[in-house]
């Protein structure tokens, strides 16, 4: 099991800001984590989960709000796990560096929410500890930052090449579907 799934803060919260109007790129990212995700199971590859939870109850990010949720693309399945992260990187709060070793994955296809932010910092985070990372780019949310005048796009170009230039591999969700990812 050297090749894993890895799906990022694909929460209600993100959800709602799409139906809200607000600026994005890749709004189809959710039907492409769960094309991916179908993919991964078909091939009995590992789908791993993390979700972002603040321990302030009046966040919209608190365990029990509705914006906590999982998208239902990003559904766990019984086997599959989910770490829960307080930080912006998967790693940082979370026990997914040890699972990673403990089950052999090498190689982790990261998808998921928000391309400025969390993706970007896991990334990055598992590039330094040692791990191939392969950005799926039409599967990652990007938002605007209205307050800094910056559009999503603009956000989300700069991430990709930076995550490019050296940290990551970036591919498309058909590159990924014709691989046909093996174990």
């Amino acid at each position: 099991m050297a090749t894993a799934l890895l799906i990022v803060d694909m929460q209600m919260l993100m959800q709602e800001r799409l139906d809200a109007g607000r600026e994005h790129v890749n709004g189809q990212a959710g039907e492409n984590i769960a094309a991916l995700a179908a993919a991964f199971r078909a091939a009995r590859l590992p789908v791993i989960h993390v979700r972002h939870a603040e321990a302030d109850p009046a966040s919209a990010m608190h365990r029990d709000a509705p914006g906590c949720r999982p998208m239902p693309c990003a559904e766990a399945r019984d086997n599959e796990p989910v770490f829960v992260k307080s930080t912006s990187s998967a790693f940082a709060s979370t026990e997914l560096e040890g699972y990673l070793h403990e089950v052999g994955i090498t190689h982790l296809y990261v998808a998921g929410a928000v391309a400025g932010f969390c993706v970007n910092t896991t990334v990055r985070a598992g590039s330094d500890l040692g791990f191939r990372m392969s950005v799926v780019r039409d599967a990652v949310l990007g938002f605007d930052l209205p307050d800094a005048n910056l559009s999503a796009r603009a956000i989300f170009d700069v991430t990709m090449a930076h995550l490019e230039s050296d940290f990551a591999e970036i591919v498309e969700t058909r590159q990924v579907m014709a691989m046909q990812p093996a174990a």
